[in-house]
C-alpha cells in the first residue's frame, strides 16, 4: 500500500499512521540533517548565519533560464543518497544523461541543512548562482527558502510525472500545491550499533548510556532528531502541541549530562558514518537508510532500529535555487526521478522512503523482498512508531536551537 493509499483509505481522527503522515505533509517540521559546528568563534559565527532569516531585504529575482543552450546541470545532495555502482558511477544518472543529453555534475555538498544554508545564504539573498541548479533539503529548511524568496517556482508542465507524487505529500503547509518543491526521499531517525562490538544489541535510547559504551556513542547534530528521540524516551509525544519548555529542558539536561560525562563522543551531521566505520563510535543516533549503505560499503556489521519509544519521521525535497540559470534542466531531472521504475532503483540502493506512487510495484521486478523492506515501504505497524517533531514558534526555534548549540559547541 502506498502512502497515498494510506491517507485516502483511513479517517484521520482514528488512525495514528495517517495522522502522522498528514501531519508530515501539512506541518513538515522534521529534518533529516541539522547543524554541524566546529569549535570557538568560527562555529559561533556559523550558528548565527544558520539562524539568519534574511528579513527586511528585497526579494531576489530569478535568473534567466539558459537550458536551451546549456545542457548541463549541478545537483547538490547528501552523502549515500543516490544509487551507486562499484566504480563510483550513478547508474540512474548515467541513464538520465544518455536519455536527455544533459550532463550532470552530482556533488555531495550537503552535510546538514544549516551548514549548507550558512554557506550559500548571502548569494541567495543577492539572487546569485550558488553552484547548484537543484538541491535536496529538509522540509523546515525548504520552508525557509520559500518564505525568503530563494527558490524558483516549478513549471509543472515540465514535470508531468508529478502525477506520481504520493497524495499525502502534495499539499504541505510550507508549499501548498508543490509550487516550489517536490520530495526526494523520506526516512526515520533511530538508533544503530556495531553488532560485533555490541552483540546484545540495543532497544532504547537509554541503552546508549550503558557504561560499556562510555566514550563510544555518537548523536546527530540535527536538533529535531537527537532531541526528538530523547524526548520520546521521556514519554513525550513530540508531534503533539501539548509540550513546551519543560519537556525540552528535561531532555536537554540528559544530553548535556551525557556529553559532560564523556558518554557521548561526537555530535555530527552526515560525517557520523566515518566514526562508525573507524569504530570511534560503536553506537549512535542515526538515519535509517545510511546504515544499509554503510553495511554494503564496510562489512555488514551494523544494525538499525526504531527505538521502542519511537523514532522521528522526516522528508527531504528537491528545490531550484533562485539564481540557477538551468531551471528547465533541473525540472527535467526531477521528472525523471518520478518515474516509478527509476524511483524503485534508487530506493533499492538508498533504502529510504520513496514519495513515488508505483515504485513499490516496480520494486517487485527488482527483488520481491525489496518491496517488503520496512525502511522503504513502511507498513502501518512501522509507521505507528514514527513521530513528527511538531512545528516550533519563532521563539521556540531560537531558544531550543541555542540550547542545543551550546552543548554542541562544548562537545
Amino acid at each position: 500500500m502506498s502512502i497515498g493509499d494510506l491517507v485516502s483509505s483511513r479517517p484521520l481522527p482514528q488512525d495514528p499512521i495517517i495522522r502522522a503522515l498528514v501531519a508530515q505533509a501539512r506541518q513538515a517540521q522534521v529534518t533529516r540533517r541539522g547543524l554541524l559546528a566546529g569549535a570557538g568563534a568560527g562555529a559561533s559565527a556559523l550558528a548565527l548565519a544558520a539562524c539568519s532569516t534574511g528579513g527586511g531585504q528585497a526579494r531576489p529575482t530569478a535568473a534567466a533560464d539558459v537550458s536551451d543552450t546549456d545542457k548541463t546541470l549541478n545537483w547538490a545532495n547528501w552523502a549515500a543518497y543516490i544509487d551507486e555502482d562499484d566504480d563510483g558511477n550513478y547508474p540512474t544518472l548515467v541513464a538520465f544523461e544518455e536519455e536527455t543529453g544533459i550532463s550532470v555534475n552530482y556533488e555531495v555538498a550537503v552535510d546538514d541543512n544549516n551548514t549548507y544554508y550558512g554557506k550559500v545564504k548571502d548569494q541567495l539573498a543577492l539572487g546569485q548562482d550558488i553552484g547548484a541548479d537543484t538541491v535536496c533539503l529538509t522540509d523546515w529548511m525548504v520552508s525557509r527558502w520559500i518564505r525568503l524568496g530563494y527558490t524558483q517556482e516549478l513549471d509543472h508542465g515540465n514535470i508531468p510525472n508529478i502525477a506520481n507524487l504520493a497524495p499525502a505529500l502534495a499539499n504541505p503547509s510550507f508549499d501548498e500545491g508543490r509550487k516550489h518543491s517536490l520530495p526526494w526521499q523520506g526516512g526515520f531517525a533511530g538508533i544503530c550499533w556495531n553488532t560485533e562490538k555490541v552483540p546484545g544489541g540495543l532497544e532504547t535510547v537509554e541503552d546508549l548510556w550503558n557504561a560499556e559504551l562510555k566514550g563510544r556513542v555518537g548523536v546527530l547534530s540535527e536538533m529535531r532528531d537527537t532531541m526528538g528521540l530523547i524526548m520520546l524516551q521521556n514519554g513525550v509525544d513530540i508531534s503533539s502541541p501539548d509540550w513546551g519548555d519543560a519537556e525540552f529542558d528535561a531532555a536537554i539536561e540528559i544530553l548535556d549530562e551525557q556529553v559532560a560525562n564523556g558518554q557521548i563522543r561526537n555530535i555530527k551531521g552526515n560525517s557520523y558514518l566515518e566514526d562508525l566505520k573507524s569504530e570511534d563510535t560503536l553506537a549512535a543516533i542515526c538515519w535509517s537508510g545510511d546504515i544499509t549503505v554503510l553495511n554494503a560499503e564496510a562489512g555488514d556489521k551494523w544494525q538499525f532500529a526504531i527505538p521502542t519509544a519511537g523514532g522521528t519521521l522526516w522528508n527531504d525535497n528537491f528545490l531550484i535555487p533562485i539564481g540557477s540559470p538551468r531551471k528547465t534542466n533541473a525540472e527535467t531531472l526531477i521528472n525523471y526521478y518520478y518515474e516509478p521504475e527509476v524511483a524503485a532503483e534508487v530506493a533499492a540502493w538508498v533504502n529510504y522512503i520513496t514519495p513515488v506512487v508505483g515504485a513499490q510495484e516496480a520494486a517487485v521486478a527488482i527483488d520481491p523482498e525489496l518491496a517488503e523492506n520496512q525502511l522503504i515501504f513502511p507498513n502501518e505497524e512501522t509507521l505507528s512508531n514514527a513521530f513528527i517533531f511538531r512545528a516550533l514558534s519563532g521563539a521556540e526555534e531560537q531558544k531550543y536551537q541555542t540550547q542545543f548549540q551550546q552543548i554542541l559547541l562544548g562537545s
